[in-house]
């Protein structure tokens, strides 16, 4: 992926020196002109197009963005509310992740949520013990962590 967005780079560096114009717009250009014959030529890299793993990037950042925004509005609804009214609970969470890597992104970002507080993992890395603040139903929490955090990381990671 490195070697792509240098190529890439070097690409809109070299238009930009043929134009003799070394201006913002003559860079995009150029770099939009890179992403093309990369594109062109994915076939014989031996990674997978860069932008595809951008774009993964992007929506584990807008997943996470959406995740916190909605779970902070359920927060700031039971503290404003005159009588609390939650089920808090600790549940375990059995992840299909491997790598270190992937169970501390997915640590951290059940962390950086709101409610939600990832407490343990197990020796194995299979088994995540996480306490949420309100707790109707842990299999639809297993679930949603599931289709969203988890599944968000199996791309970028590229499994």
């Amino acid at each position: 992926m490195a070697f792509q967005v240098a190529l890439n780079l070097i690409i809109a560096v070299v238009w930009m020196l043929l134009h003799n114009d070394l201006s913002t717009v003559q860079f995009a250009i150029g770099y939009l002109v890179g992403i093309g014959c990369i594109g062109l030529f994915r076939r014989f890299w031996p990674h997978d197009f860069y932008l595809i793993k951008v774009w993964a990037i992007l929506k584990l950042l807008a997943l996470f963005m959406k995740e916190l925004l909605l779970s902070s509005i359920a927060v700031i609804r039971q503290v404003l509310r005159p009588k609390l009214n939650i089920r808090p609970g600790i549940f375990a969470f059995r992840t299909d992740l491997q790598s270190d890597w992937e169970i501390a992104i997915l640590s951290c970002l059940i962390c950086l949520t709101p409610s939600t507080l990832t407490l343990e993992v197990s020796e194995d890395n299979r088994i995540l013990y996480i306490h949420a603040m309100d707790i109707e139903d842990a299999e639809q929490l297993s679930k949603q962590i599931r289709t969203t955090f988890e599944k968000a990381i199996m791309e970028v990671t590229g499994r």
